[in-house]
């Protein structure tokens, strides 16, 4: 096992996860960080980070951190710390291509006595199951005996300036008692807000993926909520509001659900519940319900253009924002897309709108082309699918210019007062 007075870390993904922790543990500790993407390692070296994860002065205080594209880079490092994404495929099924590359990778050019530490988040047991015996079969070594593991859950919110990585609670274990206390001083060398150390891997790994199955629960009964109030012709918002005067009623919000965490992991715990002979129940139906916002969203826009004697075909249509959350450069899994499906179907045009997106990554990704600027006067309907800054900034009055007289202003994030839109949800 390593000593903490000569750990060098080889870090293996550098995207919201990964370089905000290479950046913090290069202050300190000698990280050579990997990254399969060329131009991402070059934009790192030239001090740049384009996901506005790291400020490029945090990026110059990390003085022993290095970037490489290549694997072979990393021979030397000691503790390997795995960061890639995990996905899920075209039929909701976990994808852990990512993450079995990086383990073989790493089992190529892994010594006795290296620590792996996964924060990559999966369903219990993944570690132990998939990546460990990749690492064997790679490397010649014995877990357990010549190389140990740990796994240690990425805590990242995407464009939260104040829940950083450092300040946010670390979860930790080890697959031996010695290699559990070993992980756990080693994070609590750059996490101030302290590590909590769970008794084994699975146990770390389910804590993982049961948060974001929690918080994708309550979103969905909220959906469901704004479903019905709509039907009823009540304000949801003002439900709300009204519901939230209770001491320990929870303010979440409905809206669409996307992202690379709550959109995706619950289909990671469905898929070993199922593996092991349980058939869930709630979290699939909060998943279904969820992925469907997008079409609940265009159907409600949809009928109040026909309330305004104004067809959908042919009609030009605004999407105000595509990214999957307000004030971040992130479009994974955004779920704007479903409601650009659901009013394409419908022979309307679609514009799309969002200042914090790269054009080339979203045409690469979606195949869409962003506006660059905004004409008045243009739109039959205008939805305000994410709740950027720019958005609240520019005002009601200016967003109603863009659109046609009488155009339907839809508002899916209560940026604005009921009386000042023609639909929220």
């Amino acid at each position: 096992m390593q000593s903490q007075d000569n750990v060098k870390i080889g870090m293996i993904g550098l995207g919201y996860v990964g370089l905000p922790l290479a950046v913090e543990f290069g202050k300190i500790i000698p990280v050579i960080g990997l990254d399969i993407i060329p131009e991402r390692i070059e934009e790192l070296k030239a001090g740049k980070d384009s996901s506005l994860e790291v400020e490029p002065e945090e990026l110059a205080k990390a003085s022993k951190l290095t970037f490489t594209c290549n694997p072979d880079d990393l021979k030397g490092c000691n503790v390997y710390i795995v960061t890639v994404p995990t996905p899920i495929d075209h039929h909701k099924r976990p994808d852990l291509s990512p993450l079995e590359g990086a383990s073989l990778a790493i089992g190529n050019i892994l010594s006795k006595g290296d620590i792996v530490i996964y924060e990559s988040t999966v369903y219990p047991g993944a570690t132990e199951e998939t990546c460990i015996p990749l690492l064997e079969q790679a490397s010649g070594l014995t877990f357990n005996k010549d190389f140990f593991a740990g796994y240690s859950p990425e805590r990242i919110n995407p464009g939260d300036k104040e829940h950083r990585v450092t300040n946010i609670l670390k979860v930790t274990s080890g697959s031996t008692p010695e290699i559990a206390n070993f992980v756990d001083e080693l994070y609590q060398r750059v996490i101030t807000a302290g590590t909590y150390k769970a008794s084994s891997i699975k146990v770390a790994e389910a804590s993982k993926v049961i948060e974001n199955t929690q918080r994708d629960v309550n979103i969905g009964l909220i959906n469901e909520l704004a479903q019905i109030f709509g039907h009823l012709g009540i304000d949801t918002q003002e439900v709300l509001e009204a519901a939230g005067t209770k001491w320990n009623f929870l303010p979440f919000r409905p809206g669409l659900v996307g992202g690379h965490c709550i959109g995706v992991d619950p289909y990671y715990l469905v898929h070993k519940a199922q593996e092991v002979g349980y058939t869930p129940t709630i979290i699939p139906a909060t998943r279904a319900l969820n992925d469907n916002m997008g079409q609940y969203v265009a159907q409600r826009v949809i009928r109040l253009m026909a309330q305004h004697r104004r067809s959908i075909v042919d009609a030009n249509v605004l999407l105000l924002g595509f990214s999957f959350k307000e004030n971040c450069p992130d479009l994974r899994n955004t779920r704007v897309v479903d409601i650009m499906a659901e009013l394409e179907g419908y022979h309307a045009n679609i514009s799309v709108y969002d200042p914090w997106i790269n054009p080339d990554e979203a045409h690469h990704e979606y195949s869409i082309a962003l506006e660059k600027t905004l004409a008045p006067n243009t739109y039959d309907a205008i939805i305000i699918a994410v709740a950027h800054d720019e958005f609240r900034e520019m005002g009601i009055d200016k967003i109603r210019a863009l659109g046609k007289p009488g155009a339907v202003i839809f508002d899916t994030k209560y940026l604005f007062p009921a009386q000042d839109t023609d639909g929220r949800l």
